[in-house]
């Protein structure tokens, strides 16, 4: 067991390395744990939420909802086991507070942990193997945000993050813990109910740069590592049948903005792998927009596409379904994801389930995920998706 999480740990080091020996030029950063999603009710929607209904894991897609909340404030805890079919030690914690000041304005933060269990590392020294301990990898983030209400519709956020990763490994000298700041900054449009056909709808949009903020060093000497900034753009549209029964259509676009690797050749200019240029994130977020040497068409394939639907019913019972679709030549992620939320007015829990449909294999597939979420205050002056349901919808 020790030996496969030696092996496993390998692996995810390797994506925290700006340098591929694969023929396609995928885009990699550190700390890729931050684009794990983090609440079941997202998982669900093919891991979207930047143009959702606020919740209390807003945090995480785009703080600016919280401005919409439904709920004076609120608790969020999730867990979700990582890679969970080779080992069980190795997870993603979250745990998160939001607090409205007032109708106009709230604020947020929040606590992701990533951990890669407990790895035995050990050297090979004069034809013998030498015990070098137990180390605990890990990985977390602590975020602060705050969200104003610029209209009746239309709010914003800023929000501030504090990033470490413990990744050293102990017969590594020059290997050591590193720590960066990442800054979001985000907006949501949420329209007022209006009739479509015999129903009443609402529409939603949002978008989010995330990340935004200084590269990581984990190896004196080395190149930096970027971390994952992230450009989220959504929309999204709600359709109230009657007042017991609503559906929700999602959509999102995700973009890395970190360079694209460019080819790096031998003294024989023989292709020997990819690699990211050496240049700040400033530039690195607007070079990522025009960088690929494939031009347009590569450009365009770095952008991830995802789709959700939410059926509620009486505000007590969501069914889910998404999928989620990544370029076969930049990382080929493509999956079906499916879930369930049950309202019980004081707890929300939901669940969510990943079918891979590509050759490769997800970290997450066949586990489930789980989230629950404490409401607490809720709110009788601000609109909300629970007393949009009861509008008159008749003619």
């Amino acid at each position: 067991m020790r030996v496969l999480l030696f092996l496993v740990f390998t692996i995810y080091l390797g994506i925290h390395k700006n340098f591929s020996q694969n023929s396609n030029r995928v885009v990699t950063t550190g700390v890729p744990f931050l684009m794990i999603t983090a609440d079941a009710r997202a998982a669900g929607m093919g891991e979207l939420g930047v143009a959702t209904s606020a919740d209390n894991y807003s945090q995480y897609w785009n703080p600016a909802k919280y401005a919409f909340a439904s709920n004076n404030k609120g608790i969020g805890l999730s867990y979700t086991p990582y890679l969970s079919k080779l080992v069980d030690d190795i997870f993603l914690g979250n745990i998160l507070f939001f607090k409205k000041i007032d109708d106009r304005s709230s604020w947020a933060t929040g606590l992701r942990y990533f951990s890669l269990g407990e790895i035995q590392f050990n050297e090979f020294i004069a034809g013998s193997i030498v015990d070098q301990g137990i180390q605990r990898p890990s990985e977390l983030t602590l975020d602060l945000s705050y969200a104003l209400k610029l209209s009746s519709e239309f709010s914003m956020s800023v929000a501030g993050r504090f990033i470490y990763s413990d990744l050293k490994v102990a017969i590594d000298a020059d290997t050591s813990s590193a720590s960066s700041l990442g800054i979001d900054i985000s907006a949501f449009y949420q329209s007022e109910i209006f009739k479509l056909k015999s129903n009443s709808a609402l529409v939603r949009s949002g978008i989010n740069i995330s990340n935004i903020g200084p590269r990581l060093n984990y190896e004196s000497g080395a190149q930096k590592s970027f971390i994952p900034t992230n450009l989220r753009l959504g929309a999204g549209l709600d359709i109230f049948f009657d007042n017991d029964n609503k559906l929700g259509f999602y959509t999102e676009f995700n973009k890395l903005l970190v360079p694209t690797p460019t080819a790096v050749f031998d003294s024989d200019q023989n292709l020997i792998g990819y690699k990211q240029p050496d240049i700040d994130f400033i530039n690195g977020i607007f070079k990522s927009f025009t960088d690929s040497p494939g031009g347009l068409s590569e450009e365009l394939s770095e952008i991830t596409a995802a789709i959700g639907l939410e059926y509620c019913f009486q505000d007590s019972l969501s069914i889910r379904t998404g999928f989620f679709n990544e370029s076969q030549n930049k990382g080929s992620r493509r999956y079906l994801t499916m879930g369930a939320g049950f309202n019980l007015n004081l707890f929300e829990i939901d669940l969510s389930y990943l079918f891979s449909t590509s050759r490769v294999r997800n970290p997450l597939e066949n586990t489930i995920r789980f989230s629950l979420s404490i409401n607490l205050d809720q709110s009788s002056s601000q609109t909300s998706d629970e007393n949009m349901s009861n509008v008159d919808i008749e003619d």
